[in-house]
């Protein structure tokens, strides 16, 4: 009988002597690199194991041995270095009540993700060592398919400051091809590539919060066209691409509308869509893929489980989920059962408590197994 897949978006909860040896390494501190691999190489079995104990199908390393989703490029490419200064999300700033509630939350961060490394020279790829050390750590994991994450060139773009090229656009540009030697490597080594371009959806209240929604869909355009060229002689079906609004607790009241950006996702030359749709805002967007389906050919990892709450969804509230998602889709062999982001996007940001983590994967187990025995 078919059934549902089961994945997640990629992060997973760090123990804290590595999140803490990431946030060194992050701020230029010294660390003992030995100490540091040995590390890494011992959460990710941990989180591997923990994986396949709670049903994953599709899983990857949990992102044990990088700071946070994208920041690690500084460790991997040339060209970075001084700070950035990032602007606050503009339904954060909106809210400074909100935001004194957030104070024990920033107090955890072991990586200034608003702070990160600005280009200040030229971007290159330097070399695949640590691409290598980490996919070497999954050679043997126990998944129908294992996944491994890269970050998308816009959100390195728009969160590491541009110091050194005349344009945004060559930027990114720059970016993109830097990028493309990863993503092939990740392929090469018979591994799912994730991309995770938060900036699809977040940058609209971010980099974009004081200008029009067209120049926004240029920017997305920008980088989808970037992506693909980045992603120029790889398969779609090793590709799957990671889109969210911010994986932050908070108002989201300016979340640009899913259906205005995914007409241009979709051109996007990749094998499958991962889109929140498990959190307060916009779990109702379900409904955009009957107004606009999916692509031949692409997938659609429905996010059915939040990663900003400690509430552990029931499985029948997984299933119905599920359920609307594939008559939106039309046809439940497009979907698979996913999370609407990581649960750890930066050494130390994780919201759910690491236990937590572990019920809400069975619960989508579980709500995966109930909506596809009532779908097949």
């Amino acid at each position: 009988m078919p059934r549902i897949l089961t994945t997640h978006a990629g992060s997973l909860p760090r123990p804290a002597a590595l999140a803490e040896m990431h946030g060194r390494r992050s701020r230029g501190e010294p660390i003992d690199r030995d100490e540091l691999r040995d590390a890494v190489a011992t959460a990710t079995a941990e989180v591997i194991a923990a994986q396949h104990a709670a049903g994953i199908d599709i899983g990857n390393d949990g992102e044990q041995a990088r700071e946070s989703f994208f920041t690690y490029v500084q460790h991997r490419m040339t060209g970075f270095g001084d700070a950035s200064q990032r602007a606050v999300m503009r339904d954060l700033s909106e809210h400074p009540d909100f935001l004194e509630l957030q104070i024990p939350r920033f107090q955890r961060i072991k990586v200034n993700l608003f702070g990160a490394a600005a280009a200040i020279g030229d971007v290159a790829y330097r070399d695949t060592s640590e691409a290598e050390a980490e996919c070497a750590l999954v050679a043997d994991a126990p998944f129908e398919r294992t996944f491994m994450t890269a970050t998308s060139p816009g959100i390195v773009a728009a969160a590491m400051e541009n110091r050194h090229y005349g344009s945004m656009e060559e930027y990114v540009r720059v970016l993109g091809r830097a990028l493309a030697v990863e993503y092939q490597f990740i392929v090469d080594r018979g591994l799912l590539l994730q991309i995770d371009a938060p900036d699809l959806a977040m940058e609209r209240h971010t980099l974009f919060a004081d200008r029009s929604l067209s120049d926004f869909l240029e920017w997305i355009a920008l980088v989808v066209d970037t992506i693909n060229d980045a992603l120029t002689g790889i398969d779609p079906s090793n590709v799957r691409l990671h889109v969210c609004w911010g994986n932050y607790e908070g108002p989201h009241t300016h979340d640009v509308a899913l259906d205005d950006i995914l007409p241009t996702i979709y051109r996007a030359r990749v094998g499958a869509l991962v889109v929140s749709m498990a959190n307060p805002r916009h779990e109702h967007e379900y409904k955009c893929f009957a107004r606009h389906p999916l692509p031949a050919g692409m997938a659609l990892v429905a996010g059915v489980i939040d990663t900003t709450s400690n509430y552990v969804e029931h499985p029948e509230v997984v299933a119905d989920r599920l359920e609307r998602v594939a008559q939106a889709v039309g046809d439940p062999r497009q979907i698979m059962a996913g999370t609407d982001c990581g649960f750890d996007t930066s050494a130390g940001l994780g919201d759910v408590a690491p236990s937590l983590v572990w019920e809400k994967l069975r619960a989508l187990r579980a709500g995966a197994d109930l909506a596809g025995d009532r779908l097949f």
